[in-house]
């Protein structure tokens, strides 16, 4: 049975990633059972670095049509954006003490991104963020089978961008406020 994260995960690629067309590569790992997102219990240090090199390693070893891609939800323990940033950089570097850079990589959501330089109020920080802290790690062979096959893929951001900006920063709360569970 799926967590209370999972299913509010899934609603939120479902509802705000697929449906706003955020990410043009997610709808058919979405829709499959090739996605794995797995939500850490504890908030302690410990168990979220080791929910990461568990992940990282079942990813590494499992087929893509076993699992394609995984997202790891951190419901507590990374809410502040800095301590979620500082793990960002760890996990990377994990990542890559495992021999793993070149074969996956990691893409980062949290309720409160921001990119730096932007204005507090930017819509643009709202392609980054999600329900809870997240890390998705995604298979480096197919981001690249994925950029490859899709026309003009270094447009995606501003396309993104000019999709929350008609929507307007009202209308991606309400929208995002339809989602809680």
């Amino acid at each position: 049975m799926a967590s209370v994260f999972e299913r509010s995960v899934r609603n939120w690629l479902q509802s705000f990633v697929i449906e706003l067309n955020l990410c043009p590569f997610a709808r058919p790992v979405v829709s499959s059972d090739a996605l794995r997102i797995v939500a850490c219990e504890s908030a302690s240090s410990e168990a979220i670095a080791t929910l990461l090199i568990t992940e990282l390693d079942l990813l590494s070893q499992s087929s893509e049509s076993d699992i394609a891609t995984s997202v790891l939800v951190f419901p507590e323990g990374l809410e502040a954006f800095d301590d979620y940033l500082g793990f960002l950089d760890d996990a990377q570097t994990v990542l890559e003490e495992m021999g793993l850079d070149g074969e996956i990589q990691l893409a980062s959501f949290h309720p409160d991104y921001r990119f730096e330089g932007e204005p507090v109020d930017a819509v643009s920080h709202f392609t980054n963020r999600a329900p809870y802290p997240l890390i998705h790690l995604l298979r480096e062979t197919m981001v690249m089978t994925a950029l490859e096959n899709y026309p003009n893929p270094e447009r995606i951001p501003e396309r993104n961008i000019q999709t929350l900006e008609r929507l307007g920063l009202a209308g991606i709360e309400r929208l995002l406020r339809s989602l809680e569970c």
